[in-house]
Order: C-alpha cells, then sequence, then structure tokens
C-alpha cells in the first residue's frame, strides 16, 4: 500500500493527546424533525461517544526499527518511536485506542494472545493518594500506576504534561518513551470488522476528491470516495466508522443544525419486495425507504456497499453505489 491510497489520513503526536481543542466545535448527534419518510428507528447501539475516539486492532505487515506498518480493518497504521518498535513481528498482533487525550498500544503474540507490551499515552495526573502513582486511561478505565524505578523521570513533570510509559502486568511502570501514530483509511471496513473511528472537524480546504478538515488531532485527509459529496468549506464534518459502517455528518459553520448525513454500510433490505434498506447509524440500526433509489439499488447485491444521503430534515435524496 502507498500514501497515494490514502482516504483518510491522521498524525497524532504527544503533544497534541493532550487536547487540542476546537472552539465551538459541536459534537453531538444528528439532530432530526420527523417527516412522513423520516427512516424508521428500530435498535439500540453500543458504542464510544467520546470524541476523538479510535479503536482498531492490526497484524504487522512490514517493520523496520523504530515503526511498524500494521494492516487494519480500515487501512494502514504506522507506528513509530525514537525508543520502542525495535524487533516487530508478523507473528504479533497489535491492538490500538485512542479515548480523548490518551493512547493505548498493546502488543501480544498472534498464537496465544499472550501479553508482549503494552504502552500508555496521556497527560500526566498524580495519585493523591500516593505522588508516586500515575493515573492513566486505559481500556479498562483510569489506572493508577506505580512510578517504580521512573518516580525521578516521571516526578520531574507537571499535571497535564504529555507522557508515554510502558507498564507491566503488576501495574509498574517500566519505561518512559516516546510514541506517534498515523492511521490511513482506505476502505469501508468488512463485515465482522470492529474497527471504531469517531473525528469532527471544519472543512478547511477541498482539493480533487479530497476533504481536508481540522480536528483535535489535527488537519486529515478524507477521500470523498468512502460516501461524502458536495463537502464545502467551512462546513462543520463528523465522521463515525463502527464496525463495517461509515456516516459522515455535515453542518454548516455555526453547526445550528446538520445539512447532509451520509450513510455507509453492507446493503440489507428490510423487505423481500425491497421497499426499504437497513443500515447502522450512531442513533441506532435504522431502515430507510428505498423509492428515491430504484434505479441505483436495482441489481445490488445485499452485502455490497451503499451509502444513503440524507437531508437536513433527515429525508432521503438520494442512494449512491461506492466508486
Amino acid at each position: 500500500m502507498t500514501t497515494s491510497s490514502i482516504t483518510l489520513r491522521i498524525t497524532l503526536a504527544c503533544a497534541a493527546l493532550i487536547g487540542v481543542v476546537l472552539q465551538g466545535l459541536p459534537v453531538t448527534g444528528f439532530a432530526q424533525s420527523l417527516p412522513a419518510n423520516q427512516p424508521e428507528m428500530s435498535a439500540a447501539t453500543e458504542h464510544d461517544e467520546t470524541n476523538p475516539s479510535i479503536a482498531l486492532k492490526g497484524s504487522v505487515w512490514r517493520a523496520k526499527p523504530g515503526i511498524v506498518f500494521l494492516k487494519t480493518p480500515v487501512g494502514l497504521l504506522t507506528l513509530s518511536s525514537k525508543t520502542l518498535l525495535k524487533d516487530m513481528r508478523a507473528s504479533q498482533s497489535v491492538s490500538f485506542w485512542i479515548h480523548g487525550p490518551s493512547m493505548v498500544v498493546e502488543i501480544r503474540k498472534r498464537a496465544d494472545d499472550s501479553l508482549l507490551h503494552r504502552y500508555l499515552t496521556g497527560p500526566v495526573a498524580k495519585n493523591q493518594g500516593d505522588a508516586k502513582d500515575l493515573v492513566l486511561w486505559t481500556p479498562e478505565g483510569e489506572t493508577s500506576f506505580h512510578s517504580g524505578t521512573h518516580d525521578a523521570q516521571l516526578s520531574a513533570l507537571r499535571d497535564g504534561d504529555p507522557v508515554t510509559v510502558e507498564v507491566d502486568d503488576t501495574g509498574t511502570v517500566i519505561g518512559v518513551h516516546d510514541l506517534q501514530f498515523d492511521l490511513q483509511i482506505g476502505q469501508v471496513p468488512a463485515s465482522g470488522s470492529e474497527a471504531h473511528v469517531l473525528l469532527s472537524g471544519t472543512v478547511s480546504k477541498l482539493k480533487s476528491n479530497f476533504i481536508f478538515f481540522r480536528t483535535p488531532v489535527g488537519v486529515i485527509n478524507v477521500n470523498a470516495k468512502i460516501g461524502i459529496k458536495n463537502a464545502k468549506v467551512g462546513q462543520t464534518m463528523t465522521l463515525h466508522v463502527h464496525r463495517h459502517s461509515v456516516v459522515a455528518d455535515l453542518m454548516p459553520a455555526n453547526g445550528t443544525a446538520p445539512v447532509r448525513r451520509f450513510i455507509t454500510g453492507p446493503l440489507a433490505f428490510s423487505t423481500t419486495e425491497r421497499t426499504g434498506v437497513k443500515l447502522w447509524t450512531p442513533d441506532g440500526e435504522q431502515t430507510f425507504p428505498s423509492d428515491r433509489g430504484k434505479a441505483t439499488l436495482a441489481g445490488a447485491k445485499e452485502g455490497s456497499p451503499i451509502t444513503v444521503e440524507l437531508n437536513g430534515e433527515g429525508t432521503v435524496v438520494d442512494f449512491h453505489r461506492l466508486n
């Protein structure tokens, strides 16, 4: 895979992890009125509403000292460090999380899933009960870690300073490091994927098929071919990848109401007569009337990716097949 195949590029340094916050950037979901042809809500959903948040699992594709390239359900994930990643192997897998200002990377043996390394990045927060303890976010929640032999190095940091540490299974810091990542989303995840990405930003530039938008983790690129049409500079965009679905909301600069929502996922008809299409949204699975997409849906096989476009009132505008 080359950088020319990038449809989404995210670069997050440790400094950015402590909170580059966009003033006035809405994080709320897609507000809708209820017209006669409003899609039918059917099921609730479970997902992380923290923005930004990412959860991916990758396998080693290529590696050299200090940098490793991982294949994930959404594309290529690159990890880089001056002090880590010296001996990554194809027999290892990597789990990767972003949660607000925090990042977690776990490296495990693929054969038995045993843990080899666990790296935590986030703003320094000292345990009030023990100044030698460091409190960091993990997928299990906020956890206190003893500074071990790195107390002098960690005590020099102030609350809120960014730090990356390696911890062992006893809850002790065993190393202080640097760690960065670069994520490239090149496809809608396949069915069965557990991929999750939630980011909001403001569209700052349009070039060819690429949308450049400013987010809490920097300026990133999105290829409009993942199902986004007619974005405009100044609009706010929220991009949500959840398992095998992608939802993009476009809102005006003031963020008062959405102007377009694009929902992409595997085609599933709600009836044998193909009168509706079921897709996942951040509000739960919804059924969309298919009358406006008869030409697009004709001959389409269930399971193939399809995009439904909604207007600001939540009404179906059209259906699109992915290029």
